[in-house]
Parts: C-alpha cells; structure tokens; sequence
C-alpha cells in the first residue's frame, strides 16, 4: 500500500514506555529502522541516532508518536535539528483517513492512533489490530466508524514481572519458548504459565471483542515485539504487520502536509 509518494525521505519515530523505534521512509518503502531503550532517547545517544539516518539523505521531514510524556519535547527538538524542520506529532486532532467515534479521542494513545491509520490504508474493516508489547492493545476499527474503541491489557513482560515483585521466592525471568507442557522448574513453569495463560487471555479478549461483528469478515492485524510469540500457538488467522505502527506515522505524515 502506498504512502504518499515522494522523493525525500520522512523520519518517523515511535517512543514507547520500553524502546523507541526510528524509521526513515521513502515513499512507502521503508528503509531502514532501529530501536533504542527509551531510557536513551535523549541527549547525544538520541543524536547518534538520528543523525546515523542522515548520511547521503535529503530529510523532508518527521513524524512522532509518543506514549511517554518526559521524552516528547526532547525528541523533537533533536529531530528539528536533523531534518530542519518540526515534527509533526500525532494526536487525536491529526488527521488519519478515518473518523474517531471513540468518546474520549484525546484518551488515545498515539501509537494506538499511528496503527490505526496504518491498518486502514492496508486492509479493508472491520478490523482488529492487536498490538503485543509492554501493553497489549486491542483497537477496533469499523467502516464508516473508523477508530470506535478497544481494550487495554498488561503485557506479557508485566505479567512475569509483577508476579516475582509480589512474591518473596519467584525469580525474575525472561520470556522463552518451553516445549514440554509440565514444567521441571520454577523458571519453566512459570514460562508455561505465562505463554499459555497469555494466549489464553488473547483468545477470549478477541472473542469478545467480536460478538458484535458475527457474519462479518474480520481482519485480525497483529504487531508488536511480541505478537508472533503469542500468536503463533492461537488456531486463529491474523496477519503479521511488523512494521505498522511506523507505516501508520508514515502514512499520517502524508496526510497531514
């Protein structure tokens, strides 16, 4: 699907409460991206960054999404500073290709906003498009309606982490595949519990989430750094779009010059 066509290039960076994701898009090919702790993306390691995308490139301009306020300001006075210009930066008030029905439109997070518009200039609603990362969203769009609401969930790092904050003996651990169904070890069977009882919860949030829309043709979109992980062991069909937040901010970028 294409981006609004164009010979520069635009800079499209996603900051959320664990990385930060930076992208350069030509047109509507994306190319190149990295990611950076959030916690970096300040002060000269923000730079580096950024300006590791400048080399040989004409910049026409940024586009930023963000979900972690203290960050905002800094990253786009660092983008002014590379691209010349400032960046737009994603709100309710930005213009998606799509109307918000939801009640509360400024309650919405940026990023949630970004793979919306990405989603609607991809596929046809209704859609879901989940989104598995430090939090796992959920978010609704309908034809005609547009962005009509969604569900919020803990992600699956949060679950493993409050579980050992809350108790005196469970380490904590890192997400890994287990392939027995039994765990022989408090790590593994916490590894269980956590893969299998987040698919689970997956599961009956999209059931739920598509009582309303039975007889229809839902196009489950799914993305986030840990949607495959999650979704590959679900007797579900979605598709995976690892890019669609950041082609979402592209295609807003467009949209909005």
């Amino acid at each position: 699907m294409s981006v609004r066509a164009s010979k520069n290039h635009v800079m499209v960076i996603d900051i959320g409460n664990t990385s930060t994701a930076i992208g350069l898009y030509s047109g509507d090919y994306l190319k190149r991206t990295i990611r950076i702790p959030t916690g970096d993306a300040q002060g000269a390691k923000l730079m580096e960054a950024l300006t590791s995308f400048k080399k040989n490139t004409h910049m026409d301009g940024g586009v930023v999404a963000s979900v972690v306020p203290s960050r905002t300001e800094g990253v786009l006075r660092a983008v002014k500073r590379v691209t010349g210009q400032r960046a737009l930066l994603v709100t309710h008030k930005t213009k998606l290709g799509a109307p918000i029905t939801y009640p509360h439109p400024d309650r919405i997070g940026a990023d949630r906003l970004a793979n919306a518009a990405g989603a609607l200039k991809k596929y046809a609603p209704p859609i879901i498009v989940v989104d598995i990362g430090t939090a796992t969203t959920f978010d609704i769009l309908l034809d005609g309606q547009g962005y009509a609401g969604g569900v919020i969930a803990p992600g699956p790092d949060l679950m493993l982490e409050y579980l050992s904050d809350k108790t005196a003996l469970l380490p904590r651990i890192k997400l890994r595949p287990v392939r027995r169904p039994v765990g022989k070890s408090t790590v593994e069977a916490m590894r269980i519990g956590a893969l299998h009882g987040y698919r689970g919860m997956v599961k009956e949030i999209l059931s739920y989430c598509t009582k309303d829309l039975r007889g229809e043709k839902v196009t489950l979109c799914v993305t986030g750094g840990y949607a495959r992980w999650v979704m590959e062991g679900l007797d579900i069909p979605f598709v995976y779009d690892k890019n669609l937040t950041l082609f979402g901010l592209a295609t807003i970028y467009g949209l909005n010059r």
